[in-house]
């Protein structure tokens, strides 16, 4: 399978590939004749599968962006001046194709994003604004799940926690796709509105903002469940708390000793989950929220220390940071990081423009991760 990249093809400019990630394809076309032999010969097992299938993925989009090359030159070939409005027409039809399958291809060629084909776990807190806040928490929460029931992703509520008020203080989302870790860890980091309160008899704008935080998922359950590259707990390390749940729920729930609360004595990090009534259903997702929490904690300890090795600041990983502001006024919602604006609040809150605005967020995070993998390496092949 030969590997192309070009800047320029006569009249027509087509996307040009690093040749450093042409490198690393050569290197994967490699690998995946090492699994197929190990497959035949009948070394078949969880870790091979997995690997088996994520090469050869990315080689089947190496080879539809090498056919579309392959095709814009036969179609440059053609002089008869009688076919040139269809030789046009055609290239027209397949540089949009070409341009999608590009971006896909060099991001899929990048290193992994640890834990990028994991289920994620979205937790979602009020900011500064009262209970103008809570608000926006409860439209981001129903942002998010608009969105993944547009994706046809099993998705359940793991906690909601309200006010004596009634306004949500957190929101935590279970969404159990494959991979949707990878599509919605951008999401992290705070959002903010600007709009006029319903209670607001002046008119006037008002800014509140809510965090969101997105976590890698792992298994629910006991230790005995955990895939091979999970974390698991010494004895001591977690103390396990369990006591008569609070709130709603109907006597049941509040007769029994059926809350459970978690804290990782190492970190302090706690989890309470009474939102189910059996307590090892609760220790459960207990311990999934602990084990996501620990990975992001371990995530933003790896991005600090690569902060310190370069002189570029990854700022869409900082929690503190702004991310997006949604002004209803005017009808805009912005992400920072990218700089783009999508003119369609509505459409964002109901979830359907929500992927557009996570596909340029995306672009902009190819080319640090690049520009990253260039440096590492020393910008040379």
């Amino acid at each position: 399978m030969a590997i192309r990249a070009y800047a320029d093809t006569g009249e027509i400019t087509v996307p040009l590939i690093h040749p450093l990630l042409l490198k690393r394809a050569q290197t994967m076309q490699q690998e995946f004749s090492q699994l197929e032999s190990k497959i035949a010969g009948g070394s078949y097992d969880a870790e091979t599968n997995r690997k088996f299938s994520t090469v050869s993925g990315i080689l089947e989009h190496l080879d539809r962006y090498n056919k579309d090359i392959a095709t814009i030159e036969g179609l440059q070939e053609i002089q008869d001046p009688e076919l040139m409005d269809d030789v046009q027409q055609e290239l027209e039809s397949i540089l949009p194709n070409l341009m999608r399958s590009t971006t896909i291809l060099q991001n899929k060629l990048l290193p992994p994003i640890k834990h990028a084909d994991l289920p994620c776990i979205l937790e979602l807190r009020p900011g500064v604004g009262g209970s103008e806040a809570a608000l926006f928490t409860a439209d981001l929460a129903n942002m998010y799940l608009n969105f993944a029931n547009q994706m046809r992703w099993k998705h359940q509520v793991l906690s909601k926690h309200e006010s004596s008020s009634g306004f949500v203080n957190e929101f935590i989302l279970s969404v159990d796709e494959p991979g949707a870790y990878n599509r919605l860890r951008h999401e992290s980091g705070i959002h903010r509105v600007q709009r006029i309160p319903a209670t607001e008899s002046k008119g006037r704008i008002h800014t509140s903002t809510a965090a969101v935080v997105v976590l890698p998922k792992f298994s629910d359950g006991d230790e005995k469940s955990l895939a091979a590259d999970e974390r698991s707990f010494k004895p001591g390390e977690v103390r396990v708390d369990t006591m008569r749940a609070g709130g709603k729920g109907g006597q049941h729930v509040n007769t029994t000793d059926s809350a459970v609360r978690l804290v990782h004595l190492p970190t302090g990090i706690m989890v309470m989950q009474q939102d189910e009534r059996s307590q090892p259903r609760n220790k459960a997702k207990a311990f999934s929220i602990l084990r996501a929490r620990l990975a992001a904690l371990e995530r933003d300890k790896e991005v600090a220390e690569q902060k310190k090795l370069r002189t570029d600041q990854v700022s869409s990983t900082d929690r503190s940071d702004k991310i997006r502001t949604y002004n209803v006024p005017q009808n805009r919602v912005t992400d920072h990081r990218c700089n783009y604006s999508v003119h369609d609040v509505d459409g964002c809150m109901q979830g359907y423009r929500l992927g557009e605005i996570i596909d340029k967020v995306e672009e902009g995070e190819f080319e640090d991760r690049l520009q990253e993998l260039i440096g590492h390496v020393g910008g040379g092949i």
